[in-house]
Order: structure tokens, then C-alpha cells, then sequence
């Protein structure tokens, strides 16, 4: 069965985006070569992304032509390429599937359709940060593993990964791994009971 994996940056004190002037902000986040190149490796073993709504309009406003641009990095050519061909899913109850044919609209009967996709032919699916489809999914008790980059600062405020739990969830870290610029990536497998 496929596994629903949440990839996200946060803050030391939990935010996955700050909240500046009614805006989400995502300025605070810390990115290296060294860490384009583990996310990258990461990323070419999947076949299929998850958004909500807002991040994958975000998504598709830049890495389709990313790879275009004249001064594209080899990150911005290896990610254009593998976002051509990924499978994307979006979780919407605005968006209309015939107006976004490169994507499937998820908009009701959450749990059912994340069970079939699960269930379907296919490697792990990444969400890509997210916060609404990451709350949704956890509401749900869909999230398999997490993958957290948390980055050397205190917010104080802005969007939670976390919010709403209403039971808890046992974790099992699987590997954890430190950049250049402190940020460290800790991989946690959700332990189910079997």
C-alpha cells in the first residue's frame, strides 16, 4: 500500500509559515545546496504530489517553465523536470478538475478517495507543505510519515503543522540528517497498531 508522507519546513516552535500582514510567508526558510541535493534524491524515488490548493497554484506558477529561465540552477532543472511528469493531487473544494487537467481534484469523501489512492499502482505520495491538506489528512488519520525540516528559528507565530489533534500519535524517527545551515531533517514513520 502507498504511504501519504508529509514534507514540510518548520519552525523550531512549530509553525510551517509565518504570518506577516495577513499573508503566509515562507521567507524565513533556510535552504542550501546541500540540502537541494538530499531533497532531490528524495523526491526522484516518488512518482506523485499532494498540495492543497493554494501551494499547488504556487507550484504551478513557477516550476513548470522554472528550468526555462536563464539563470535556472541545477535544482531548478531537476525539480522543473520531475514536476512535469509527477501525478498531482490537490485537495480543493474550489478548484474544478476540467479547468486544471494536469491534476486530480480531490474536493469530497476525503478519507474514500485518499483510501483508493493509497490502494491504487504507485509509489509513496508526497505532500508538499500545505498546512490546510496536512491538517485535513491528519484529521483523517492519513499521514503514514513525516518528513520535518526544521529550521534554526522562532517564529512565535503563524500557521502550526499541528493543530487540532485530537488524539495522539505515536512516532518512530527513522533517520534524522543536519545541514550546512543548521537545519535538520527528522524522517518519523506514524506507528500504527497492526
Amino acid at each position: 500500500m502507498r504511504k501519504i508522507v508529509s514534507f514540510v519546513h518548520v519552525s523550531l516552535d512549530g509553525f510551517v509559515a509565518s504570518d506577516d500582514e495577513g499573508m503566509a510567508s515562507l521567507g524565513w526558510i533556510s535552504l542550501s545546496d546541500d540540502m537541494f541535493e538530499y531533497v532531490e534524491r528524495r523526491i526522484q524515488q516518488t512518482d506523485t504530489a499532494l498540495y492543497g490548493r493554494v501551494t499547488y497554484q504556487m507550484m504551478e506558477s513557477y516550476w513548470p517553465t522554472a528550468s526555462e529561465q536563464p539563470d535556472a540552477s541545477p535544482h531548478d532543472h531537476a525539480h522543473s523536470r520531475w514536476y512535469k511528469t509527477a501525478q498531482k493531487i490537490v485537495l480543493s473544494k474550489t478548484l474544478l478538475e476540467k479547468s486544471n487537467p494536469n491534476a486530480t481534484i480531490i474536493s469530497s469523501n476525503l478519507s474514500d478517495e485518499i483510501s483508493k489512492l493509497k490502494h491504487s499502482v504507485g509509489s509513496e505520495i508526497l505532500v508538499f507543505g500545505s498546512p490546510s491538506a496536512t491538517h485535513a489528512l491528519m484529521a483523517e488519520n492519513l499521514i503514514d510519515e513525516y518528513w520535518l525540516f526544521i529550521n534554526p528559528i522562532v517564529l512565535g507565530q503563524g500557521i502550526p503543522l499541528f493543530k487540532n489533534i485530537k488524539q495522539r500519535t505515536a512516532l518512530k524517527l527513522v533517520k534524522s540528517k543536519t545541514f550546512a545551515l543548521g537545519v535538520v531533517c527528522l524522517h518519523y514513520e506514524v506507528k500504527r497498531n497492526k
